[in-house]
């Protein structure tokens, strides 16, 4: 019976994507580097709690197979700072070219963001 679990990690570990951008920190990095330990002797391996390993399988599968995010989908792909799926990519890669803007830093550039209080916000225009 772990012959049959070791091979439906092996397929999970398949069809996970890893994101090079992420170096380190990649989850299905991650996941390959777990699944090589849990399974040091391969589909010999013998498994302590067969339950557990059955639910953590199901678990990421559902992750995986993005479940969640049909099952609850969101109405904006931003967060509340207003930065959109692109952006954060692109500040969690790692490979920034900094511009002026950028070189603030994402936590003053929210704090400021944040901070402004109504008299320091910029006055409309009357309207006619």
């Amino acid at each position: 019976m772990s012959a049959t679990r070791y091979r439906r990690f092996l397929k999970l570990c398949e069809e996970w994507p890893r994101d090079d951008a992420k170096k380190a920190r990649d989850l299905g990095t991650f996941l390959r580097q777990r699944v090589a330990s849990a399974f040091r002797e391969g589909e010999n391996t013998q498994i302590s709690d067969p339950e557990k390993c059955d639910q953590m399988y199901e678990s990421l599968a559902r992750i995986n197979d993005n479940f969640y995010r049909q099952r609850f989908p969101r109405v904006r792909d931003t967060s509340f700072t207003g930065v959109t799926v692109e952006e954060c990519k692109l500040l969690l890669s790692g490979n920034v070219q900094q511009t002026d803007e950028e070189k603030k830093g994402l936590w003053k550039t929210l704090m400021e963001r944040f901070s402004k209080s109504p008299e320091e916000a910029p006055e409309k225009a009357p309207e006619k």
